[in-house]
């Protein structure tokens, strides 16, 4: 239960991070689509 809920959280820290990297366009879809991936296999 308690991983579940700390999973849960750092899931939706990264959803605001990735937003706000895209508003900003700090990052290109590559390093997006690798980041998203490594949190992916954090998670799961």
């Amino acid at each position: 239960m308690n991983k579940m809920m700390t999973s849960a959280i750092a899931f939706g820290v990264g959803v605001a991070a990735y937003n706000i990297a895209q508003r900003n366009n700090m990052m290109s879809g590559r390093q997006m689509k690798r980041m998203t991936r490594k949190v992916k296999r954090a998670l799961f």
